[in-house]
């Protein structure tokens, strides 16, 4: 870290004081504070309604960069956030997602959750995985649990679920996005 400062460490060391001073010397700034879970969902109001359906959440870490990349990022979680809570309000979890992608194979929503090796039900796995992650915002662990697999297994899903264009037209099946 230091040497991003300089390359003597005692300069190194004088110049981040003189960062972090002039850090302190800027005040509070109301949109970098507390950060969090809380402020992720919208308020305790947001966040006890998700609690009360069982659905997990994941918080936002701290950001550091300019302002401009900072107003960036928020104004992107706040997009995948409104992504989740349109699901949300449409009924759809990961059960209903499994029987979206089932009937889109034509296949039974338990073949999904299988050890089946078939190309096919495979690639319905995959998307189950995507769209589990992306629009549900479930972390790939709990996806492949819930798909009787490993994380590895279910992280690999993920990756092969990304490299497939069916996957955005099944989002704007199931999820009515545009």
């Amino acid at each position: 870290m230091l040497r991003l400062f300089g390359k003597n460490i005692a300069a190194a060391r004088r110049a981040y004081l003189n960062f972090v001073a002039k850090g302190i010397a800027r005040g509070r700034r109301p949109e970098l504070v507390g950060g969090g879970l809380l402020r992720s969902v919208g308020g305790w109001s947001a966040l006890k309604a998700i609690r009360s359906t069982g659905m997990r959440t994941m918080g936002d870490e701290r950001i550091l960069g300019s302002q401009d990349f900072i107003e960036s990022v928020l104004r992107q979680a706040h997009e995948t956030y409104d992504q989740q809570a349109l699901a949300m309000a449409k009924g759809v979890d990961l059960d209903t997602l499994i029987g979206g992608v089932a009937d889109h194979f034509q296949i039974e929503p338990q073949i999904i959750k299988s050890a089946s090796k078939q190309r096919r039900i495979s690639r319905a796995r995959a998307i189950v995985c995507c769209l589990a992650v992306d629009q549900l915002r479930l972390s790939a662990a709990d996806v492949a649990r819930k798909l009787s697999l490993t994380p590895s297994a279910g992280s690999k899903l993920l990756v092969r679920g990304h490299q497939d264009g069916l996957a955005k037209t099944m989002a704007k099946e199931i999820f009515s996005l545009k």
